[in-house]
């Protein structure tokens, strides 16, 4: 299989997983201020062509971002003090008042001091104290995001007043959108509905310079999409006809996968599942929709549990676990066809891992898609034949390990005898380095596109691991506690040039970037 001549994988390349939470800073959480510009400025060192992020949107059950209250709206969790100080929307002293200690992510914390920022910001804005070319901005902002944002703001300024509750458990009135209801809580919670709207216009502010200081780099950005919505969000609570739910807006059946290599008893995510049989009597509008603000955030988009568009697991909401359930035909290539065709292309990648059947690969083939790989899983968990490096085949994207796995030191730590000693044979190496084995193994493959994780260039233990499948929480806290050291960028650099994936080039920034990010 060859690529599309429109993919964005034109040629060899590589990258670095990394979620902006996960970077260095001063307020509790990673950002998308100076220390994100200073992470492009590394991979762009570094010969890298791509940052691949895991999804942007708003966080809820668990701190997920597989669990998001939108999939339209940006994390202001994410917006960068530093760069709220450049616009003029707060000051210096007060988020000199707000900085938290290193170390994970305190999500709590971090959206309660976050929420007073964007407070500040938004009475600095309506007093007309801010940057002048604002006004014009937000209106802008308003006007072409218009069909998701008035909804959005609502549910949360809703959510707020019902103590952060499910939308599920609101009055009837508001549960089942009764026009009236709707149009008195605009009304009573009209400030808390624009200061919502201001978060979504500083977040893609501040996001889309970000992306455009990168584009300007070389660093191209790669998105992550669930399949699936989170059952408690405003696109599910706005948009009922398009889920199966019964006329209490209750999930009849919620997704998951069954037990595989991740888990014995499956995942049972819990994310209520599409009614395709709408989406497709118009031409999947709202996929169409999706697709087109995730790519306005990104280049290349990984498309998560591809195999469910093929099929779906099935399981019956309340069960207790992802063992009871069924396969479910899904949309198929009607779905994909009326995305290529609406879009122009398909920038996916697609996420075959877990139980692929032929139907699958018929699926991604035939719509040119490039698979993933895992190098931990040639030699421990799914030990997948597919998975050694020599069988790869060229439009596939491979990753020593991704954010559901240990990290590779940690994986190192609980192989048994066997597969240590024909890692060791097949990699021809000791395993003083394990992380580092497999970076070479995947960078030196024919893969189009080979990435790592942050933690793996780091050579660190499970303590760095970002998510547990199935573990309800203490997940996606991990992050950096300084920028990557210079000479393990040097080390990715040399074999990104030796494996023709990129060339190592010096670096400059100039005055207006640094003025752009909020440098001082």
């Amino acid at each position: 299989m060859t690529l599309p001549f429109h993919h964005p994988l034109s040629s060899r390349s590589s990258g670095v997983l990394l979620h902006p939470t996960s970077l260095p800073g001063k307020y509790g959480i990673g950002d998308l201020g100076p220390e994100a510009y200073r992470w492009v400025d590394a991979l762009a060192a570094a010969g890298q062509s791509w940052w691949q992020l895991l999804p942007l949107g708003p966080t809820g059950y668990g701190d997920s971002p597989y669990q998001c209250f939108s999939a339209f709206a940006g994390n202001p969790n994410l917006i960068s003090p530093e760069l709220l100080v450049t616009d003029g929307l707060i000051t210096a002293d007060t988020i000199a008042a707000m900085e938290l200690p290193g170390g994970v992510v305190r999500f709590s914390e971090v959206a309660a001091h976050k929420r007073r920022l964007i407070t500040l910001a938004y009475a600095t804005w309506r007093a007309g104290t801010a940057s002048p070319d604002i006004a014009d901005a937000w209106e802008q902002f308003r006007t072409q995001n218009a069909d998701w944002l008035g909804d959005f703001a609502l549910f949360l300024a809703l959510k707020q007043a019902h103590g952060g509750g499910s939308w599920l458990d609101w009055p009837t009135t508001l549960r089942l959108r009764d026009t009236r209801a709707l149009s008195e809580a605009c009304a009573s919670f009209a400030d808390e509905i624009a200061i919502h709207q201001f978060a979504q216009f500083l977040f893609y502010r501040q996001w889309d310079a970000l992306r455009a200081y990168a584009a300007r780099q070389g660093v191209r950005i790669i998105g992550d999409m669930p399949i699936f919505l989170a059952e408690d969000s405003a696109d599910v609570w706005a948009n009922p006809t398009l889920f199966q739910l019964t006329t209490d807006r209750r999930p009849q059946f919620v997704a998951g996968v069954p037990p595989d290599y991740f888990s014995q008893t499956g995942q049972l995510w819990g994310n209520p599942l599409y009614r395709w049989s709408t989406h497709e009597s118009t031409n999947f509008a709202w996929w169409t929709a999706r697709l087109r603000a995730a790519l306005r955030q990104v280049d290349l988009i990984r498309l998560d549990h591809f195999r469910g568009f093929e099929a779906y697991w099935e399981i019956p909401a309340g069960a207790p676990t992802a063992e009871t359930g069924r396969w479910v035909k899904g949309p198929q290539a009607a779905l994909l066809t009326a995305l290529r065709d609406q879009l122009g292309g398909l920038p996916l990648i697609a996420e075959d891992l877990g139980v692929i059947t032929p139907e699958v690969d018929a699926l991604r083939l035939g719509f040119g898609l490039p698979g993933m790989r895992i190098v931990q899983f040639a030699f421990g968990g799914a030990v997948e034949e597919r998975f050694l490096p020599h069988n790869y085949e060229n439009p596939t994207v491979v990753y020593t390990g991704t954010h559901d796995n240990e990290t590779t030191v940690g994986w190192y730590a609980h192989l048994g005898a066997k597969e240590r000693d024909f890692l060791h044979r097949y990699l021809q190496t000791d395993g003083r380095e394990p992380a580092w084995d497999l970076l070479r193994s995947a960078w030196s493959s024919v893969a189009v596109l080979a990435v790592v994780p942050v933690p793996d260039l780091l050579g660190l233990d499970n303590t760095a691991r970002m998510n547990t499948p199935g573990r309800p929480s203490g997940n996606w806290g991990w992050r950096m506690s300084a920028p990557l050291p210079e000479p393990i960028l040097a080390r990715l650099g040399e074999l990104t040039e030796l494996y023709g994936r990129g060339t190592i080039r010096s670096h400059a920034r100039d005055a207006s970037d640094a003025a752009g990010r909020g440098d001082r």
